[in-house]
C-alpha cells in the first residue's frame, strides 16, 4: 500500500534484517521482530547518513534505508491528506455510490459540489463505490460499463476481512476489463483500491 524498502532496523538491543513499509500514517518493519510505529506516536524523526531515526516513548528505532530516508522523513512530517492521495481536485466532478463515514463526504463536498450519488455521470472523472463484502463487488462490472476515457474508479473495501479481501476486489475489476493502479489507504478501517480502463481500450 505504502513505500517499501528491505532493510536493516534497530530497536533497542534487537537487530534484524527486513522489510521496512511506510503506510498512510505508520511506519511496520517485519523481521525478527516487528514494529508498528504510528504517526502520531513519533516525537522526533531525523534522517541521518542513510538511516532514518524515529524517537519513539518506547525508544528508538533506526531502519537503514539509504537515499530513502529524507523522503520518508518528509512524508512522515508532512502527509498528504486524503483527498490529495486520492487525486480529487477542486470542482471535479464525479459519482459517490454507496454508504461513506461523514468526515470523508465532508472532506469531499469542500472541494466540490459536482457530486452525483445516484449514478455513474457521462463526465465523471472520479467514481467512489463503497463495498462493504463481497457480494457487492457484482455492482462493480456495472460501474465499469459507464466508464469512459481516464475516469479513475475507487473501490473501498473494509480491511482485514475475510469477508471482503484485496484478492476480492483485484479479481472483480480485472473481470470487468479494468486495471488496477493504485491502492490507498483510505482509513483506519478502510482500504482504497483505483481502477481504471486500460489506455488500449479507451
Amino acid at each position: 500500500m505504502g513505500s517499501e524498502i528491505k532493510c536493516v532496523a534497530r530497536f533497542g538491543k534487537q537487530k534484524s534484517e527486513g522489510k521496512a513499509l511506510l503506510e498512510t500514517s505508520e511506519i511496520v518493519f517485519r523481521g525478527e521482530f516487528r514494529l508498528k510505529i504510528a504517526f502520531a506516536e513519533i516525537k522526533s524523526v531525523k534522517a541521518v547518513d542513510g538511516e532514518l531515526r524515529v524517537e519513539t516513548a518506547e525508544g528508538l528505532a533506526v531502519f537503514e534505508i539509504g537515499d530513502a530516508a529524507e523522503k520518508w522523513r518528509e512524508k512522515i512530517l508532512h502527509p498528504k491528506t486524503r483527498m490529495e492521495k486520492l487525486g480529487v481536485k477542486r470542482d471535479a466532478r464525479g459519482s459517490l455510490l454507496g454508504e461513506f463515514d461523514e468526515e470523508f463526504v465532508r472532506e469531499l463536498t469542500a472541494l466540490t459540489d459536482n457530486i452525483n450519488t445516484v449514478a455513474v455521470t457521462d463526465d465523471a472523472e472520479w467514481i467512489f463505490f463503497a463495498a462493504p463484502s463481497k457480494k457487492d463487488l457484482s455492482r462493480v462490472s456495472k460501474h465499469a460499463k459507464k466508464m469512459s476515457g481516464s475516469v479513475a474508479l475507487w473501490v473501498v473495501y473494509p480491511k482485514g476481512q475475510k469477508e471482503i479481501t484485496e484478492m476480492d476486489v483485484l479479481s472483480m475489476g480485472r473481470k470487468s476489463g479494468l486495471k488496477d493502479v493504485k491502492v490507498v489507504g483510505f482509513s483506519l478501517t478502510h482500504t482504497a483500491l483505483k481502477f481504471v480502463i486500460p489506455v488500449e481500450d479507451r
